[in-house]
This record gives C-alpha cells, structure tokens and sequence, in this order.
C-alpha cells in the first residue's frame, strides 16, 4: 500500500531533523502548533497539491536580541520558540523548516510559499533579518534565495 502524502511528510521530517530525538531542537506537535498560530497565522505554511500535503514551511518571528543569542549558540531551537513573547513587534524571523517531498523540488513550491509567509508577517512587524540553522544544503540554499528576493539580512547559526 502507498503511504499518503502526509505520512511521507512526517517520514521526511523525520528523517532530516530527527527532532524527537533531539531535545535541543523543537518537536512540533499540537500544542506548539496552536501556540505558534499566536504568534503569527503565516508560522505555518503548507501546500496541498490535492492529494494532500507536499511541502511544509515553518517560520518564527521573534525579537533581534533572541536571533543574537540563538545564532551565538547561547540558546537553543526550542529556548528560542519558548523565550519569544506574544503580543510584541517581531524584527527577526527564524527560517525554522521547509520540507518537500522529492518529486516536487525544483518548481519554486517552496520558495514561493516562504515568500509570501514572510510577506505576510511584514506586513505585520518591522522585520530587519532572516535566520537558519541549516540542516541541508537545500534548505540553506533556499533561504539564501528567499533572502536575496526579500532583501533581508540572512544569519546563520
């Protein structure tokens, strides 16, 4: 039996991240997807392409001074999702994840789906900078692009 494409999403994030394995890392669940739709609905980003999901993007403004110490490596992935507060002016945004499933690379899914998650967030903060801590030489080529096409600062961790 074929797995769906959402099971073939989890099994990706799975096998790049490895997060629930990692407690420096933030594992995404229910409860941390309900908490970063408060801090912005364009955290989380998907697109569907009818038979369900094929690329995830995740996102986290947060403030300059927790990008500093996150970059520095003076808190972790999942210090910088619980340190950052509701209910401020994000100026930075932590290029979390973006996963794709393999057949669709290459088509700008990814790429065009950040930038409008990004947009989205500047249209409600003053953001000044864009964040990684790159797992793939995918994932940090895609965010220098995206930053490139924003015209936004990229720092990497």
């Amino acid at each position: 039996m074929l797995k769906s494409n959402f099971d073939r999403m989890i099994q990706l994030s799975d096998e790049v991240f490895s997060s629930r394995l990692d407690p420096d890392q933030l594992n995404v669940n229910e409860n941390v997807m309900e908490h970063l739709q408060r801090i912005h609905p364009d955290t989380i980003s998907e697109y569907d392409d009818g038979n369900g999901p094929v690329c995830w993007i995740l996102c986290i403004p947060t403030t300059l001074d927790l990008m500093h110490q996150f970059i520095n490596q003076k808190i972790s992935e999942r210090e910088l999702y619980e340190l950052t507060p509701l209910n401020v002016k994000y100026e930075a945004i932590y290029l979390c994840s973006a996963l794709l499933l393999e057949e669709f690379r290459g088509k700008g899914i990814a790429q065009g789906i950040a930038i409008k998650a990004i947009e989205s967030i500047k249209m409600d903060h003053p953001i000044k900078a864009l964040f990684l801590w790159a797992f793939s030489k995918e994932g940090e080529k895609l965010a220098e692009k995206v930053s490139g096409l924003i015209g936004l600062p990229l720092y990497k961790r």
